[in-house]
């Protein structure tokens, strides 16, 4: 008889430890270690390997030789496959994961039911919701007469079995992994040992059978997904929809894809008739924008091959704190800090004595640093009081010499704003060749220095005219 041990497994990274500690040595979390007993099963090490079977020699090939593109299930939606690559990949294992009550659900629910219109074998099995539920949302989406499969359960032997009978799927959504359980392992569902478990075993029948995973996980009050990273890195793709309570657009984002690009988005808005595909997202994220108030700019931005332009609104007020308060929503509150202290060092506008507000309109978040220049241009409109043109869009990177950096994409930008009516842009010099239109025209300051200049003698020409 196998003699059972314990180890300590971390619930954050999946790391295993020999004791307890209050700290894990892997990834520095206080207070993740939780004791899960072993008896010969999966992760019991040395006492197992004794008895495993001599390995069997492959056949090693070479770089060259005949491609084939990756067979795909398309659904319909446009913007779920836009995120997805251009669609599910059979024997692809996916990775959805988002806040409580976000609408992931509701997005499965719907590219379940489209497939199933076409044709496609489709199978839903929720571990957290009973059926009933499952078919109310259905009838709410106006989905209720397509032929999905539907099961509540959460032991992955018994799912295998069900699936297994009958033709192959071409889809299994399973909500969520964290309620999954397998008898190859003794923990209790949710920890650390079983999400792995389970999530090994249904990408292990994905691969075998050519039939697509979608895996739908919690996420954590940092914003991740919930449970060791290694499940991140056993699956094939992985995308996160977020949105915030106030707004009723989403965005389901890529962050990793084996078979397609990294930063795609896919954007909807809620309503309640489920989600409805958003075309164009710049309309959606400039429709309430008020041209003359001082402090908002236009940022031109790329997510993927999408270009989306959206407010940035900055708000400086005098303080009186001793030190003046630094507040953002929707970029990196590090790169606020850097931008205020090049503002300061190259080009002699003090916010020392000043709060500084900054928030990217609409709930949207922006991660990439091209930024820069449209923050900068709201910072100083705001502090001057002086409104920036209303028909024009900023984009380029600042350095920390006050130098403004070419982007990537210019074009691509220029013509996106160019279709929703602007008609000038400030954009770093150096950028791509651009042809015609807002490009021909535009600013391209080659500091940082010079955009403020130019802010500033906005006020003097205002003067000279009322004079």
């Amino acid at each position: 008889m196998v003699k059972s041990r314990v180890q300590f497994i971390c619930q954050n990274c999946g790391s295993v430890h020999q004791r307890w500690a209050g700290k894990c040595d892997a990834c520095g979390e206080w207070n993740t270690l939780v004791e899960e007993g072993t008896s010969g099963g999966i992760g019991s090490g040395p006492a197992n390997s004794r008895n495993a079977r001599k390995g069997r020699a492959v056949v090693l090939t070479t770089l060259s030789g005949d491609i084939e593109d990756a067979p795909r299930i398309i659904s319909g939606i446009g913007e779920l496959d836009r995120a997805t690559g251009g669609g599910f990949v059979r024997g692809s294992a996916l990775l959805v994961g988002g806040d409580p009550g976000i609408g992931k659900s509701t997005l499965l629910t719907q590219a379940a039911a489209a497939l199933a219109s076409k044709g496609h074998r489709i199978v839903y099995v929720s571990g957290e919701e009973a059926v009933a539920q499952i078919r109310l949302r259905a009838q709410r989406l106006g989905v209720a007469s397509a032929p999905v499969e539907l099961a509540a359960e959460t032991n992955v032997e018994d799912i295998l079995a069900t699936i297994a009978d009958g033709k192959r799927p071409d889809l299994v959504i399973l909500d969520s992994i964290q309620t999954l359980w397998t008898d190859l392992a003794d923990s209790a569902p949710g920890t650390v040992t079983q999400v792995r478990a389970a999530a090994q075993a249904m990408i292990r029948y994905a691969k075998s059978t050519g039939a697509a995973i979608v895996l739908v996980g919690h996420v954590t009050k940092e914003g991740q997904i919930a449970g060791p990273r290694v499940v991140e890195h056993m699956v094939d793709g992985v995308l996160y929809f977020e949105g915030e309570g106030g707004h009723h657009f989403r965005i389901l984002r890529t962050v990793k894809n084996r078979f397609g690009p990294t930063d795609e988005i896919g954007v909807f808005e809620m309503s309640d008739k489920g989600l409805r595909e958003v075309s164009n997202p710049s309309e959606l994220f400039l429709g309430e924008r008020h041209a003359k108030s001082p402090g908002a700019a236009v940022f031109a931005g790329m997510e993927g091959t999408r270009p989306v332009l959206v407010e940035i609104q900055a708000l400086v007020a005098a303080s009186s704190l001793g030190t003046p308060r630094r507040a953002v929503v929707g970029w990196d509150g590090a790169r606020l800090s850097m931008i205020l202290a090049v503002l300061e060092a190259h080009c002699g506008v003090r916010f020392g004595q000043h709060d500084v507000y900054l928030n990217v309109a609409g709930g949207y978040r922006i991660s990439e640093p091209a930024a820069d220049l449209a923050v900068a241009a709201a910072l100083v409109s705001s502090l001057t009081g002086l409104a920036l043109p209303a028909d024009c869009v900023y984009f380029g990177e600042i350095s920390l010499s006050g130098a403004v950096r070419p982007v990537a994409h210019a074009q691509q930008r220029l013509k996106e704003a160019e279709k929703l009516g602007f008609g000038s842009a400030v954009l770093p010099l150096g950028s791509e060749e651009l042809a015609g239109g807002i490009g021909a025209g535009a600013f391209q300051p080659t500091e940082l220095a010079d955009l403020v200049a130019r802010i500033a003698g906005s006020r003097r020409g205002r003067a000279d005219d009322e004079e």
